[in-house]
């Protein structure tokens, strides 16, 4: 009788069990880099790699699937992925897979308000019929305080070109989206604030943008219980881990010095940042730290496929999947030391599995 109900319980142990470090890596690793709203991506690689079926079912039996964040902004179809990796994430554990889902910087984003690349098909995907009437609420009671902020008064803007402009900072869909990615109460927010940052498995170390050798110095579930604070807090702060530009979210030093575009500038007497040690010793460094052979990364889209970089030791998977992008479907398949890099096929629009 306990055995029975011991096999009743793994599934529900591999959910609550941290996903941040495995001593030993799975037989077989699936790693999927940036989707940014295609569905119809998402799915193809999908079936491609085995992990579901027909009916968009988990498939992939004990594989364990790592997808490196950024599956929002950019495309219209984020909420339906999001809704399909939640569900395996409750599938694969019944047949003893797992699926880990890394917070990447355009999460974070969305979670603290920073919504400038949210395509408009996003929040359409939010509207419902009683969107009008919430907008209107809405509008009703920080009418006075949007005024003010937009500078009607200055600009001589009458009532009703104050409210075409709200109307036009609000599309139909704004504020069910931003409910819904509340790290509280909403389902989505509270979902990627219980997501980690960095996952180690076995000697392959994988994270959103990239490790550098100053968070290398901290614990792994350190810094996943300091980004899931601050994404709870909807910390703005430029030094918090979410915001950093040296944090695991936003570093693209282990692949480019050059400037991040999606940054400011720095503001006037701003102090830069301190020269830093060479890409290959930074990496060398930073494996050494967290006890790993490779690190596998997203975010800075390589549109030639996936790169294989430094020995083997960098391996970066964000080829620009989103049709946002139109870089080839991909993922990254890790089998013991073996790693092989696949190519999808991509679809026709809207031929993905519907739910």
């Amino acid at each position: 009788m306990f055995g029975r109900l011991l096999r009743c319980l793994l599934p529900l142990l591999a959910l609550l069990t941290s996903p941040t470090a495995w001593a030993q890596a799975p037989g077989r690793i699936v790693a999927v880099g940036d989707l940014h709203g295609d569905f119809d991506a998402w799915q193809a690689i999908a079936r491609a790699a085995g992990l579901i079926d027909d009916r968009g079912r988990w498939s992939g039996g004990r594989t364990v699937l790592v997808q490196t964040g950024d599956i929002v902004d950019r495309g219209a179809g984020s909420r339906r992925i999001l809704d399909h990796l939640m569900r395996l994430q409750r599938e694969a554990p019944r047949v003893g897979g797992r699926v880990v889902v890394l917070t990447g910087n355009h999460e974070a984003m969305n979670v603290t308000g920073d919504l400038r690349y949210v395509d408009p098909g996003e929040y359409a995907a939010f509207a419902t019929r009683g969107s009008v009437r919430l907008r209107d609420l809405l509008f009703e009671q920080q009418r006075a305080a949007f005024a003010t902020r937009i500078g009607a008064a200055a600009r001589k803007l009458s009532g009703g070109a104050v409210r075409q402009e709200w109307d036009r900072q609000t599309p139909l869909g704004l504020v069910e989206h931003q409910l819904a990615f509340s790290p509280v109460n909403g389902v989505y927010g509270r979902w990627i604030a219980a997501n980690p940052v960095v996952a180690k498995m076995g000697d392959t170390l994988f994270v959103h943008g990239g490790l550098s050798a100053e968070y290398a110095r901290f614990p792994l579930d350190e810094l996943n219980r300091r980004a899931a604070a601050e994404l709870k807090a909807r910390s703005t702060d430029e030094a918090a881990l979410i915001n950093d530009p040296l944090g695991p979210l936003w570093y693209r030093g282990l692949v480019t010095r050059a400037p991040d575009p999606d940054e400011p500038p720095l503001p006037p007497g701003a102090v830069k940042l301190p020269s830093r040690p060479g890409i290959a010793t930074e990496l060398t460094q930073v494996l050494a730290a967290t006890g790993t052979k490779r690190m596998v990364i997203g975010h800075t889209p390589s549109l030639k496929g996936i790169v294989i970089d430094h020995d083997a030791r960098l391996i970066r998977i964000d080829t620009g999947i989103s049709r946002y992008y139109g870089g080839p479907l991909s993922y990254l398949e890790i089998i013991g030391e073996r790693l092989v890099p696949h190519v999808v096929p991509r679809p026709s629009a809207g031929t993905g599995m519907r739910q």
